[in-house]
């Protein structure tokens, strides 16, 4: 298994591979919506990792630059990166709940117009064995990447448009 040095992580290769691994991200997201396999909010997918963590693929954290410093969100946030890593379970961080919010459609607003927590989004395994997705496998791959150079919650940062 080929791992990258310290060097390439840094350097432009690094730049290339993180747009390319933001935009396999966009891809698993986009194609999970229409299947039913995404879960929105903390509560909801603290509640989903209990019920069923053995069909939850990723786990995607998103801050923006001004929440960093909430300590609630932190707390949760690391409880379920915690019980994320006990289960296998892929972990990715982004840097903005806005993006998020129009890579999942309607900008992150709920039918009432009210705002949906994109702090946390899951992204579950249909149960039919169609959902082969080389993105997802892309994302995987990175996540394991990054874990065997002790980088266990990877930042991606998600290109504006």
């Amino acid at each position: 298994m080929y791992r990258m040095t310290f060097e390439e992580l840094n350097g432009d290769y690094s730049q290339e591979r993180m747009d390319s691994v933001a935009k396999a991200l966009e891809e698993v997201l986009t194609s999970a919506l229409p299947q039913g396999a995404i879960t929105v909010g903390v509560y909801e997918a603290a509640k989903s990792l209990n019920v069923d963590p053995d069909n939850v693929v990723l786990c995607v954290l998103a801050t923006d630059e001004d929440e960093v410093k909430d300590v609630a969100l932190q707390i949760h946030f690391t409880l379920i990166q915690a019980f994320c890593c006990e289960n296998d379970i892929n972990i990715l961080r982004v840097n903005s709940t806005r993006r998020l919010g129009q890579i999942l459609a309607g900008g992150g607003k709920q039918s009432g117009g009210e705002p949906l927590d994109l702090h946390c989004v899951l992204v579950s395994s249909p149960h039919s064995t169609s959902w082969k997705d080389p993105a997802l496998s892309k994302v995987s791959r990175f996540c394991r990447e990054s874990r065997g150079m002790d980088q266990w919650v990877p930042i991606i940062y998600l290109p504006e448009r």
